[in-house]
């Protein structure tokens, strides 16, 4: 009987995982014949033997391919034979075409694991272990391919052991870029704050070891920066942690040994458990359980969630099996500043932070901050899009002009493509200060020289003052501006692949609108190219503009003045009671003057404004702190009450639209106020109204399918009732995933829907 060939082409990031590894050893298994060699796009297979073998061979792939690849198409086709005598893995040339998909650093793999606890295995706690399975990718590649000699690791020569494990087709660190062990890799060195030296190696860990066990703060040389770490429990070195970072109440982000031990301190879902267990190992938002000695309000004051993560780098697992407590995991950064990621510059900007500094001598290439996930409609959505996830993008449709996107002004990512991949950045940050544009302009650079995409235009916000749409004007390219929350919802509409038109709502702080409106709860009618507003909130002031935002007192006041003008500071309430007499007359002056008080549909401003109003927040000291409060307020809270609202006519140029007016529910407020209604109470209702605003005016507009994009839709509470209401009503529902929500989403918008206005 003769035998079939059939060729292979497997798609995504299936490069530095050990997949050709795996399809030789595959292979092997099932008596096959031919090859597996990397291609531009992915990985080329032929392979020759009987039909069952091969059908075998074709089905067990995706199902049993490396957990750290990311396949995003297998395409077959059955051949003749050719006589293949053996099975090879064939090594690319050196002509030919590499591809341009770099894999994001991956936590420490089970079978590593086991290796660094061996007492009879050569990596026995060597902090630095890694294989084709985990380790760093992203934060150490200089240019591709990735091979060792483009990398940081290209000055570590490996020893014999090593080179054996690379060289060998059927060990797991074949052609592991960054194998090392003890005798030929990086090492460990403990400083003080002026670089002194004061151990190296083992000895260095144990030092950092005893020296937080003793209370002080440590500055960690991480996968892709530094963490500043502090035993979570020590009450008096959190709160000198908070002083000497500048972050008064932001909450803290927490390492545990293991999942055993957060099951102590946090509700953990199933869902929740394989996220801090999985490749990308990100901070994942979890419910505190209450306990009796509540040792984490120093970490997370009046919050109860946590950010929680596991052990991710061998180094961390080292570190975590002797603490074997909790420990604060935070960013090696003053606050809004960029993280720290090289030793230099980390002794300059942590002096005052850190006590000690715990480095090695593995060049961290391009800083990678932590990923921070949560689970919303029991699927995890990605807030702040990092470690484990860039620069890994998105596959769309259809190949699309080079388009570099520059993001947003807060919680920046840029974006580019190269034909029909868009790799979008790690975090980058809020771009308020000179140090975080200059590493913003630094790292577009590196992924200019990194992939070498062919740009035709820029995208960029329609806002002229952001740094980024500056930045975009100084590029000398074609300069495409893209409505803020048209970006929004074309970012949620790219990720769920989708080409048609659909409903967008899009809520958050403030984008810039049209005819320089500030905009923040929208209705767009909206495809990959354009958009028509359809309906808004109805708009209020924000006297002091930015001020606002800091200090939502103003915005509370600026919802009362609108209901009831003049007599808004005689109103009989607790929360006018709580501030300066002569402060709520200067700012309603504001508003009657119309002094440096912008008006605003947001949604975001308007979740500042009730918070204060029912007295959670009069300062916000980190970004959607007084929405945060609002929504933890709920406190688990069932009730299917709203307060009363309507939906108006408003004539937005020369067209018709739906304003949401919320009279009705500041009303309904203050009178529950009045009656003192528990504040978990007036919290769900207004929730509630929200959401009933949103299914009215999707049913007055009758779009089918409808996106939710915005930073409001972090809100867990918001986003699931919301989503439940709509597909009840026969929605179809569209929400953010990979991308997030925030304005970290907003390059993928700007860059496909830049796109598809550059193609036509």
């Amino acid at each position: 009987m003769p035998k079939k060939r059939v060729r292979i082409n497997i798609k995504g990031a299936v490069q530095g995982v050990g997949f050709r590894p795996f399809i030789f050893n595959l292979a092997q298994k099932l008596n096959l014949k031919g090859f597996v060699s990397n291609n531009p796009v992915g990985v080329l297979i032929e392979a020759e033997g009987e039909k069952k073998p091969l059908e075998e061979f074709i089905k067990v792939i995706p199902r049993k391919c490396p957990a750290a690849s990311k396949i995003t198409a297998i395409d077959c086709k059955y051949l003749k034979g050719v006589g293949y005598g053996e099975f090879v893995i064939k090594v690319s040339g050196r002509k030919s075409e590499k591809s341009v998909l770099v894999l994001p650093d991956i936590a420490t793999c089970p079978q590593c694991l086991k290796e660094i606890f061996d007492k009879n295995n050569i990596r026995y706690l060597y902090p630095f272990t890694n294989c084709t399975l985990c380790g760093p990718r992203f934060s150490i590649i200089e240019k591709l391919p990735y091979d060792r000699k483009n990398t940081s690791m290209k000055t570590f020569k490996m020893c014999g052991d090593c080179r054996e494990e690379y060289d060998n087709p059927r060990d797991r660190r074949f052609h592991a870029q960054p194998n090392a062990c003890h005798a030929c890799g990086p090492q460990l060195c403990l400083i003080d704050e002026k670089g002194k030296p004061l151990a190296f190696k083992d000895e260095a860990l144990k030092l950092c070891i005893q020296a937080i066990k003793q209370g002080k703060i440590i500055a960690l040389k991480g996968l892709g920066g530094f963490q500043i770490i502090v035993d979570a429990k020590n009450e008096r070195s959190v709160r000198a942690l908070r002083e000497r970072k500048h972050r008064e109440e932001k909450p803290f982000a927490l390492m545990f040994p293991d999942i055993e031990s957060v099951r102590k301190f946090c509700r953990v879902s199933s869902t929740e458990e394989k996220l801090l267990n999985s490749a990308e190992a990100p901070i994942v938002i979890l419910e505190k359980l209450a306990i009796k000695k509540d040792f984490y309000q120093p970490i997370a004051p009046g919050n109860p969630c946590l950010g929680v993560m596991l052990p991710y780098t061998p180094l961390h697992h080292i570190l975590m099996r002797n603490l074997k407590i909790p420990i604060v995991a935070t960013s090696g950064n003053l606050s809004d500043e960029v993280i720290c990621y090289e030793d230099d510059e980390a002794l300059q900007r942590l002096k005052g932070i850190a006590d000690l500094f715990l480095i090695h001598d593995r060049r961290i290439v391009r800083h990678v901050d932590d990923s921070i996930v949560r689970v919303v409609n029991s699927k995890a959505m990605v807030l702040r899009r990092s470690r484990g996830f860039a620069p890994l993008g998105i596959q769309i449709k259809n190949e699309i002009p080079g388009i570099l996107a520059v993001g947003a002004h807060l919680k920046n990512t840029f974006a580019v493509n190269i034909k029909n991949h868009v790799f979008i950045s790690q975090h980058i940050g809020d771009l308020e200060t000179k140090q975080t544009f200059e590493v913003y302009k630094q790292t577009i650079a590196a992924f200019k020289d990194l992939y070498r995409p062919k740009i035709e235009a820029v995208a960029c916000d329609m806002h002229p003052n952001y740094l980024s749409s500056r930045f975009a004007q100084e590029e000398g390219k074609h300069l495409i501006k893209i409505q803020h929350h048209h970006a929004h919802i074309v970012s949620c509409m790219a990720e769920n692949k989708l080409n048609e038109e659909v409903l967008g709502i899009a809520w958050d702080g403030t984008g810039l609108g049209e005819k320089e409106e500030i905009w923040g709860g929208e209705f767009l009618s909206a495809n990959l190219k354009d958009f028509k507003r359809v309906g808004c909130f109805r708009p209020f002031a924000l006297p002091g503009g930015e001020l606002a935002v800091k200090e939502p007192i103003r915005s509370a006041l600026s919802l009362l003045f609108e209901v009831f003008k003049d007599k808004a500071v005689t109103l009989n309430l607790p929360f006018l009671k709580s501030i300066n007499p002569n402060l709520a007359r200067f700012i309603i002056e504001m508003l009657k003057k119309d002094i440096n008080s912008p008006r605003t549909t947001s949604v975001g401003r308007l979740f500042d404004g009730v918070s204060a109003l029912i007295g959670l927040s009069k300062r916000s000291f980190f970004e959607g702190q007084p929405a945060i409060m609002l929504e933890h307020a709920i406190e688990g809270h069932k009730s299917n009450s709203f307060y009363p609202f309507q939906i108006r006519d408003r004539i937005f140029g020369s067209q018709k639209i739906y304003e949401a007016d919320w009279e009705g529910l500041i009303k309904g407020i203050i009178a529950d106020l009045r009656k003192k209604r528990p504040v978990k109470l007036i919290s769900v209702k207004f929730h509630n109204t929200l959401v009933e605003i949103a299914v009215k005016i999707a049913g007055l507009i009758n779009m089918k399918k409808i996106v939710l994009s915005g930073g409001c839709f972090q809100n867990k509470y918001l986003t699931e009732r919301l989503v439940k209401r709509l597909k009840v009503e026969g929605f179809s529902v569209y929400c953010h995933k990979e991308v997030p929500p925030n304005d970290g989403g907003i390059s993928l918008g700007q860059l496909v829907c830049a796109a598809n206005r550059l193609r036509d």
